[in-house]
């Protein structure tokens, strides 16, 4: 399958359908149109220009004073990119970096960057041969753009650097060699048009959302198999009551736990109590707001990464080329340190319905073991998921509130928004790894509820989770466990 970049909106779900089935990219001829136009009305105002022109003309940052000569102008860029490859820390998912190759592509195709074709095409090479440049986590400051991420990332254009190929790590100039591809020769404004933009930032953002926007409506479902044990009531899930403070991620999640009970026999049975506790009562409110947050940002992050975010930027039609600051990540940003915190909300709230079912209330026994005391029983994996949420927390202060001048002052204010995109991706893992452990103990608690059934959609859904994850008896080893576990949730659909 091929999806063919264009001007059409690439929306977050195409992504991820790019990514899941292993699509190939192509240039349609309305992006190489685009290009070309671009490049061509650049180099005639090049020729024909006696004015300096920001990072095309012109050195960079607090250097845009400096002009440099046309017979430097293709070293110039080259000089530019090498300079720029500071990422330093862990290496960035592959996956993630295939989505800033993407990004970039579409961001260079609406023809305001002037990038020659063949420059964007080699990217579009990387992509399909599965030519992941190595790119770190660290060195970003979210404006000039991604400067020292994108640089990695472009760097075996040119030969250089390092990828992933075939499960290797290797130098980028012998895989090229392999697969019989030059390195690019870069012209003037493209070192710049590569590393200036938000790719960086906003694929980590698409990758956090797609995860997202599964674990929200995994939540829903592990939230309400919990209820379902705990003995709890149904009528907070009711439409009149969420009605009438009409959030859409309240509603929206009331119906889908009044979906998922459909049937259950325990959700039927009469209550002793009037309430239950707020992480099973209030999971309309609290997951709707994160609901409403992922929906807020995805329409964000959907603007970003359909925008050409390099600098200067070029108007053929309106003969202008306008150095200003669209690569600045502030507008992703806050978003992002937002769904940051929503995000580990819905940790918190999970933890908690942990807490209550190892609590040895409600008919269940101490910590889920029928045997407690020789027994640890489920114990543990409520410290380890106390333990993650207590590290997202810690991760949700917001770092878009901070900046630090650079470029000797040119640069005096800038969003940090890399970091908010790296802490985000940390925290959506988080989540993702305690809803884990909630659904593992869900599911023994069900078990000991046994005769009673849940809905018939939860019980074959725990037919399915015992494939991968038994029933515990007796004292175990517990992580490969939970690792099972977050493996199953990967893979279930919902």
């Amino acid at each position: 399958m091929v999806y063919h970049i264009s001007n059409a909106t690439l929306t977050i779900e195409k992504v991820g359908e790019i990514l899941d089935k292993k699509m190939k990219l192509a240039l349609s001829e309305e992006a190489i149109e685009n290009i070309k136009r671009c490049r061509e009305f650049l180099d005639h105002k090049i020729e024909h220009s006696a004015e300096p022109i920001y990072g095309i003309t012109t050195g960079f940052g607090s250097l845009c004073n400096i002009s440099i000569g046309k017979e430097d102008l293709s070293q110039l860029q080259e000089n530019l990119v090498k300079s720029h490859s500071c990422g330093c820390g862990e290496m960035v998912d592959e996956n993630i970096v295939k989505i800033m190759l993407l990004t970039k592509i579409k961001s260079l195709s609406f023809g305001n960057s002037g990038v020659q074709v063949s420059t964007v095409q080699r990217l579009v090479d990387l992509f399909n041969e599965e030519v992941i440049p190595v790119v770190y986590q660290q060195g970003s400051l979210g404006a000039s753009g991604d400067l020292a991420p994108l640089a990695n990332m472009c760097l075996p254009l040119l030969g250089l650097g390092e990828v992933h190929y075939k499960g290797q790590i290797r130098p980028s100039a012998e895989v090229l060699d392999e697969l019989g591809l030059k390195p690019v020769r870069l012209v003037s404004k493209e070192g710049l048009a590569l590393l200036n933009g938000t790719q960086f930032m906003s694929s980590h953002a698409v990758y956090a959302l797609l995860k997202l926007r599964k674990l929200s409506a995994l939540a829903d479902k592990i939230g309400a198999l919990s209820l379902d044990v705990f003995d709890g009531r149904i009528e907070p899930f009711g439409d009149e009551v969420n009605a009438v403070r009409p959030h859409p991620g309240q509603l929206v999640t009331a119906r889908a736990v009044r979906h998922w009970l459909k049937g259950s026999e325990m959700i039927e049975q009469p209550k002793k109590h009037v309430q239950d506790p707020y992480s099973f009562r209030c999971m309309p409110q609290v997951h709707g707001a994160v609901k409403d947050a992922i929906s807020y940002v995805g329409n964000v992050i959907e603007i970003e990464i359909n925008s050409p975010t390099d600098n200067p930027t070029i108007f053929p039609d309106e003969d202008i080329i306008v150095s200003a600051g669209n690569f600045h990540g502030e507008p992703i940003a806050i978003p992002m340190d937002y769904l940051a915190v929503a995000a580990s909300e819905l940790a918190n709230i999970s933890e908690r319905r942990t807490y209550k079912l190892i609590s040895g209330t409600r008919g269940l026994p101490s910590f889920l073991v029928a045997n407690p005391g020789l027994n640890s029983g489920f114990m543990i994996p409520q410290y380890a998921a106390a333990s993650i949420v207590n590290q997202s927390k810690s991760l949700c202060w917001p770092t878009s509130c901070d900046s630090i001048p650079s470029s000797q002052g040119q640069e005096d204010h800038v969003s940090m928004g890399s970091n908010s995109a790296t802490k985000l991706v940390r925290i959506a893992s988080n989540t993702e790894r305690v809803l884990a452990i909630e659904l593992m103990n869900a599911m023994q608690a069900l078990e000991l509820r046994r005769p009673l059934h849940t809905s018939p959609v939860l019980e074959e859904w725990y037919e399915e989770y015992r494939k991968v994850v038994p029933f515990v008896e007796n004292d175990t080893v517990m992580s490969p466990l939970i690792e099972k576990s977050i493996e199953f949730l990967q893979t279930t659909e919902c």
